[in-house]
Order: structure tokens, then C-alpha cells, then sequence
């Protein structure tokens, strides 16, 4: 039985070294001008390090060069070619004809992704992509597990296939939307979505006999969220992943923390194995049960299941964890005081879980003592008033750099 890639979303360096640790493949990341999130904090040699450092440790990273982009674009998009062709990056994803043709002539020596923006949804849709130098088609959110398994079955053995199977859904067709571009002159398609779906709406019927009268729609105090969507979750799902032979199921979330990339890749890396190695007995409960503390959204398996699936409008719209949140991350462990770095206020009993890499359960404890980090001196609680702050606390566990630290509200 072939596990397929766990691929995991990389904002920036560390967020990659996360991702990594908790079990990720391959990570997937891009500079801000050239890929699809403008507000990744990764720079040409954020990319260049997050490479080197992929295959120091036997991972791979594929850069995404997925804008769909402007004609003063080009000079930039053939110089971060070359550079890739250099570095031997093991992918490039794309979707743009004019990028896809440039990078054939800049980085001839790299495999090309073709991006789920690309919209593929057919075994001809594929092929076509096949027979102009694809290595790997990412096929388009809106297919069925039918549709999946017949574009796999009819398409060369050349050809890898990549799915989306966490994370946000978009409302336009496999995220091609101007809804945010015509509100507030941000281009989805060039990475600077507003996310205008996920606003709050007034909206408002006329009513028939009545011309001009208009009448309010309202499902709530907090509004109508008429077009904010569920988060995709195919944790159910993965035996029928597997057993249809997708080669890389793909985590989205480039723009999230390091604490819901621990939690999600973590639970993810879990399930395949775990199926992988008893598919008799996969509860895949296990797993969702890590997935409930930091969800923002409700879950739907979107078309996966069913073409004709409607249950995956998120009414609320709201982003938001009421019984868990990020507590901190190990920046060194010592036998009695181990050096933390807060994420949100740390109190004297509070319970805090660490998440072990490879462990689907998680080692809860209660804070007994606090440290300032400057000082030595006891102290009660603490809060974040600076990035990267940190605190002295006592962890029950040996804890490895960077391992991360979940708290109950």
C-alpha cells in the first residue's frame, strides 16, 4: 500500500522547519510577489534557506510561481527561475501559460506542478497539461472521489495527481474570484485576496408586488455570512485516498500559525501512517479530535462525497476557537527551567498540552511555577507585549526546540 506525499503549506523559513518536524514531506512556499499569498513572509533567500535546508533532511519543497501574471512581472518571475534551476528546488507549481512557458526556458531542470488554479477537472484537461511538460497535475477542489479515481485510471503513470484535503475553501472556482479585487482593489489571482467572502452581508429581497420595497434577509444578531465557506477536512476520507492512489494530499494554510501547523500536519501524518500500517482498525475520531482545537470553521467534505453537496456554508463566519488556543513554543529545554515563547497569556494552573511530533496524543499538564525570562524572579502570569517574548517555566517531559505548546482556555 503506497502512502501518498503529506504536503504542508510554508509562510515563511520557520514555519517550514515546523512543518517538517511534525511530519510534512514537502512543503509547498513562495515569495509574496510571485505566488498566491502576497503576505507570506518569504523572500528570495527565505526560499533559497527553506531549500537547503528541505534537502539536508531528505524533504522537498515545491515553489509556488502561481499569479497569474501582469507583463512587468515577467523579468522578476525568469530571474526566481533561474534561481530555482540553481537550487534545484523539486517543483515548480504554475498555472499561468505565458509563466509555464518561461519556466521550461529558465529552469528546464525542474519539474512543473500545475496549480489547482488552473481548474482540472478532466483526464483531457490532464493529458493536455501532460503531453506540454506537467510532472504533477493539483486537480481542482470541485471534483468527486469518482472523478478523482477516473482522472487517475485514465491518465499516464508519468503523471502524479495532488488533492486538497484540509484547510479553506474558496467561493470562486478553485480560488479564481475578482469578488475582493472589485470591492477593495485587491487581486485574488495575484495573491492579495481580502478574503471578501468571508464578510458579513446585508442582504435584502424586493418584494413582488411591492417594486422598491426592500425587505431585509437576516439569519441572525451577527448578520448573514451568505457567501464564507467550511474549512475541507478529508480525515474520513483518507482509506479511500489512499486505495484510489493520489500521489500527495495537500494541506492549505500558508498564511497560518505555526500552532495550527503542528496540530493539522501532526494529525494528518498520524492518520496515513496509522491506516497505512493497520487499515483494519482506522478510527479516524482519533484524529478529528486534534483537528476540534483549532478549527475556526465548521468541516465538510465539500464535493468529496457528493457532486451535489450544499452543506458547506459557514453562516457564522466567524474565526474563532473558544476552548483552545496557540500557548507558546520551546525555543530550549532544561531539566527545571525550560525557555518558552509566549503566543498568548500564560497564568500559574493553567493547562497546557504539548504536541509530540509523530504522537497523535497529546501530554497534558498544569503550569506550577513561572519565571521572568530576564530576571529569574517567580512570577504569577504573563502576557505577550513583544514578539518573540519569553518566559521560564517547568516542563514535565524532555521537549525538543521548537515543539509546541497548546493552551486550554
Amino acid at each position: 500500500m503506497k502512502k501518498p506525499e503529506l504536503l504542508a503549506p510554508a509562510g515563511s523559513f520557520e514555519k517550514a522547519k515546523i512543518a517538517f518536524m511534525y511530519g510534512a514531506d514537502a512543503v509547498y512556499c513562495g515569495t509574496g510577489s510571485l505566488s498566491l499569498r502576497s503576505r507570506a513572509e518569504v523572500n528570495d533567500d527565505d526560499l533559497a534557506n527553506t531549500i537547503k535546508y528541505a534537502h539536508s533532511i531528505g524533504k522537498k519543497v515545491y515553489a509556488a510561481i502561481n499569479i497569474y501574471a501582469w507583463d512587468e512581472t515577467y523579468e522578476e518571475i525568469k530571474k526566481q527561475a533561474r534561481m530555482l534551476n540553481e537550487l534545484e528546488v523539486d517543483g515548480i507549481i504554475a498555472s499561468d501559460g505565458g509563466v509555464i512557458d518561461v519556466l521550461q526556458q529558465e529552469a528546464p531542470d525542474i519539474d512543473i506542478h500545475i496549480s489547482t488554479q488552473a481548474n482540472a477537472v478532466s483526464a483531457h484537461d490532464a493529458m493536455f497539461w501532460y503531453k506540454n511538460g506537467a510532472k504533477r497535475i493539483i486537480l481542482a477542489r470541485e471534483l468527486s472521489k469518482e472523478q478523482i479515481k477516473y482522472i487517475i485510471d485514465n491518465t499516464p503513470m508519468g503523471l502524479e495527481t495532488e488533492i486538497f484535503v484540509h484547510g479553506a475553501l474558496c467561493f470562486g472556482y478553485s480560488g479564481r474570484c475578482f469578488l475582493s479585487d472589485f470591492l477593495a482593489s485587491r487581486s485574488a489571482n495575484l495573491g492579495d485576496c481580502a478574503q471578501s467572502c468571508r464578510w458579513a452581508y446585508n442582504l435584502y429581497v424586493e418584494e413582488k408586488n411591492n417594486p422598491g420595497n426592500l425587505m431585509p434577509v437576516e439569519y441572525d444578531e451577527k448578520g448573514t455570512y451568505i457567501f464564507s465557506s467550511k474549512d475541507l477536512c478529508l480525515l474520513k476520507e483518507i482509506p479511500d485516498i489512499i486505495s484510489m492512489g493520489v500521489d500527495s494530499v495537500k494541506i492549505e494554510g500558508r498564511l497560518k500559525t505555526e500552532y495550527y501547523l503542528a496540530s493539522v500536519i501532526n494529525a494528518y501524518r498520524n492518520a496515513i501512517d496509522d491506516y497505512v500500517q493497520d487499515p483494519n482498525n482506522y478510527d479516524y475520531t482519533r484524529y478529528l479530535k486534534e483537528i476540534d482545537k483549532v478549527k475556526t470553521r465548521s468541516l465538510t467534505t465539500f464535493y468529496f462525497n457528493d457532486r451535489n453537496n450544499k452543506d458547506f456554508q459557514e453562516f457564522e463566519g466567524k474565526q474563532y476557537n473558544p476552548d483552545y488556543e496557540f500557548g507558546g513554543k520551546v525555543v530550549e529545554y532544561n531539566e527545571d527551567k525550560s525557555i518558552i515563547e509566549i503566543k498568548n497569556k500564560l497564568t500559574v494552573g493553567d493547562t497546557l498540552e504539548i504536541i509530540i511530533p509523530g504522537n497523535i496524543e497529546v501530554y497534558a499538564f498544569n503550569i506550577d511555577r513561572l519565571w521572568d525570562y530576564e530576571t529569574d524572579e517567580e512570577i504569577e502570569s504573563v502576557s505577550p507585549g513583544k514578539a518573540g517574548q519569553k518566559v521560564k517555566i517547568h516542563l514535565p517531559i524532555k521537549c525538543n526546540k521548537d515543539w509546541i505548546l497548546r493552551r486550554q482556555k
